[in-house]
């Protein structure tokens, strides 16, 4: 079979860097960074994070192959700083975003349990035990 196996999608090797940058000669205040063992999840994130800043002019990545864990990120600026600062600077945000986003959902999850811990059904009704008659669900419109 041609895929690699699993622990070799995410593990790094004996030596090998997680993230490469390489700056471009061709376009100013741009760079294009190689990010391993990673996909289109955290590629993507980045790239939405990227594009609502407003020093960042143009931001987007490809994975060049499936079967090659990596992708590439490029990032260009309007000079007032640097690709690999505005980088560090989404991923700050990005995992102030994800520690909110972890919070609210800890916090509702609280709610839950303390609101009396009446179970619902996939539907939002309370289950009192009895039978479910189905009929009472209207499940296509």
């Amino acid at each position: 079979m041609n895929a690699p196996n699993r622990y070799e999608l995410y593990v790094l090797e004996e030596g090998e860097r997680p993230v490469e940058v390489t700056e471009d000669t061709r376009i100013p205040n741009a760079a294009t960074i190689k990010i391993v063992k990673q996909d289109h999840t955290l590629a993507n994130l980045l790239r939405s994070q990227l594009l609502t800043m407003p020093q960042v002019l143009f931001a987007g990545y490809k994975v060049p192959h499936p079967l090659h864990p990596y992708f590439l990120l490029k990032i260009q600026t309007d000079g007032s700083v640097t690709p690999t600062q505005i980088l560090e600077t989404a991923c700050t945000k990005l995992i102030g975003t994800i520690a909110t986003l972890e919070a609210k959902f800890k916090r509702e999850f609280t709610y839950k349990d303390v609101e009396g811990g009446a179970q619902e059904d996939a539907y939002g009704v309370p289950v009192t035990g009895a039978p479910v008659d189905d009929r009472n669900y209207v499940d296509f419109i």
